[in-house]
């Protein structure tokens, strides 16, 4: 066969189809060198303090300021430092008000993502850290931390007035605040200042009328928690606390310790400004009125001001003409105890 005589077209297609694999070939096979070259040069610069790695050196110098205490990343509006910029970014946040980061469910917006990743739990009902004591478990895991403590016994933070220990950050930051007289949280309607959100929250309910916790057994509401938690023992009679002086019984501990103070002579709560005292803290409270004027009990019918809370009862009982004093000999029916008090001795004849 002549060379410049053509070749059969079958021939040129196989011989097409051979360079074409031939190509693929090569070029995988350069893939793969490149995959392996690429595998060793991941991770290849290190901090020399840790021996953290890294797969490119510009995360290798950021990461090294953490080491150096350096900040250069500065805040142009209230001068704080930090030692990444995506730090920065997301403090400025606090200043501009921005949270980018949407929940699909119920719209709430946040500053950071892991916000939003945390809050989603309270949808989704998902807790992935659990305590390998007990087996609890919950939505984010600083709360497992410090939960653990409870069966630990750990006490980490410290106050350096008294020397007191606490569990939780928090609980020192609060317990200063007893040295300090700090109260950074006020009540806008009346003024009145407060060393935790908490009571501030529990106080405005005075304003407000608020009483959110219901008992379930017959429907008696309450502003207070704890208040209900003491009601609930009127439905069961149930009086495990003895007083071991009268035989007096109680439903709460707090009750009897209270009670207790009637034979001890026990007044443990001062006044600072006149220096009476009191039994129970919150007649202190209620007593302080006089001092400052104050009248937080406001009627709902007439509007007519109260320091006391038991004299706003008792004036409400004009409105609703409820009587709940009863004589036992005549039964007659009075709004006020002391008024119950004074009839009986009509039938007594004793002369107050």
């Amino acid at each position: 066969m002549k060379q410049n005589e053509e070749k059969h077209p079958c021939i040129v297609v196989r011989e097409e189809k051979k360079r074409i694999m031939e190509n693929e070939l090569r070029e995988n096979k350069l893939k793969r060198i490149d995959f392996s070259v690429g595998i060793m040069k991941r991770k290849t610069f290190y901090c020399d303090i840790c021996k953290k790695s890294f797969s490119q050196k510009d995360e290798q110098t950021i990461h090294k300021c953490i080491h150096a205490g350096e900040k250069p990343h500065c805040c142009d509006i209230c001068g704080k430092s930090f030692s990444q910029s995506h730090h920065l970014t997301t403090h400025k946040r606090i200043h501009t008000g921005e949270k980018p980061y949407n929940c699909d469910i119920c719209g709430r917006s946040f500053p950071q993502n892991h916000h939003l990743i945390i809050h989603k739990r309270i949808h989704t009902g998902e807790k992935p850290y659990h305590c390998d004591v007990c087996g609890k478990s919950f939505a984010q895991n600083h709360i497992l931390i410090n939960h653990k403590r409870i069966h630990t016994g750990e006490k980490p933070f410290h106050c350096d007035i008294c020397g007191k220990f606490f569990t939780q950050n928090d609980g020192l930051i609060k317990h200063i605040r007893i040295h300090t007289g700090e109260k950074p949280y006020h009540c806008g309607i009346c003024g009145k200042s407060f060393s935790q959100s908490d009571v501030l929250t529990k106080h405005k309910r005075i304003h407000t009328g608020e009483k959110p916790y219901h008992c379930d057994i017959c429907g008696k509401s309450f502003s207070q928690n704890h208040h209900l938690t003491k009601h609930k023992p009127t439905h069961t009679g149930d009086k495990s606390y003895h007083c071991d002086t009268c035989g007096k019984s109680f439903s709460q501990i707090n009750n009897l310790t209270t009670h207790k103070r009637i034979h001890t002579g026990d007044k443990p709560y001062q006044c600072d400004i006149c220096g009476k005292s009191f039994s129970q803290n919150h007649h202190l409270t209620e007593h302080k009125y006089i001092h400052t004027g104050d009248k937080p009990y406001h009627c709902d019918t007439c509007g007519k001001s109260f320091s006391q809370i038991n004299n706003l009862n008792t004036h409400k009982r004009i409105h609703t003409g409820e009587k709940p004093y009863h004589c036992d000999t005549c039964g007659k029916s009075f709004s006020q105890n002391h008024n119950l008090t004074t009839h009986k001795h009509i039938h007594t004849g004793e002369k107050p």
